[in-house]
């Protein structure tokens, strides 16, 4: 019976330890990110904790009542300390912000250059300056816009230069379309000429599916 007790307390006091350190770490995850003592007006978004309402009209500014986080400290324009102030945001979800306000993963996956363009779920997280109502964290479609760093300058000019030897191909990656041209002349002309066009305007592009830069 006693080596059971025993047991219960160890197992007891390893859990509470654990509990302690993880919310020590925690607490220093986001508090080392937040300004000692600055205007609390211009304190990131995980410093604080603000009672937003869905009761506004859409993109006008509105005063939401805020407090820090604890262990984050902060004053107003006179010099004062504040736990609740008030923060002026405009009324939006996080999810209709402008695109420089939120940060996205890429794909590296997808086709950039298909008919109709194509698509892939992005994870994306607002700016920590950045205020919006709801979820900081949220999805998106969005279209494939990755480059692997060809240039559709250099993919012309190797077309209109020496494209009869299949060069542009062989530069985008499209080997057997390189091979093709170079031991038929280019199409006898044809092929090459038909490559011009088909590159000016962007319709062939790298093999990896990637974006011109």
């Amino acid at each position: 019976m006693s080596s059971y007790v025993i047991s219960v307390l160890l197992l007891l006091d390893i859990y509470f330890t654990c509990v302690t350190v993880s919310s020590a770490v925690t607490g220093e995850n986001y508090t080392a990110r937040c300004p000692s003592n600055g205007l609390c007006t211009k304190l990131p978004a995980e410093c604080i904790s603000c009672a937003y309402h869905h009761n506004c009209s859409y993109g006008q500014p509105t005063n939401f009542t805020c407090h820090t986080r604890p262990g984050v400290r902060c004053v107003n324009e006179s010099g004062e300390q504040q736990q609740n102030f008030s923060l002026t945001v405009d009324c939006r979800f996080c999810w209709q912000l402008d695109a420089s306000q939120y940060l996205c993963s890429n794909s590296t996956s997808c086709m950039t250059v298909s008919c109709p363009r194509r698509r892939y779920n992005a994870t994306c997280v607002v700016v920590e300056l950045v205020h919006c109502l709801g979820r900081r964290k949220f999805y998106k479609r969005l279209f494939c816009n990755w480059t692997g760093g060809y240039k559709w300058s250099t993919a012309l000019a190797l077309s209109i230069t020496l494209g009869g030897f299949g060069a542009d191909r062989f530069y985008l990656g499209q080997w057997r379309e390189g091979l093709g041209k170079l031991f038929s002349f280019g199409g006898l002309g044809i092929w090459t000429l038909i490559d011009v066009l088909l590159i000016g305007v962007g319709y062939v592009g790298p093999a990896d599916g990637s974006l011109y830069i």
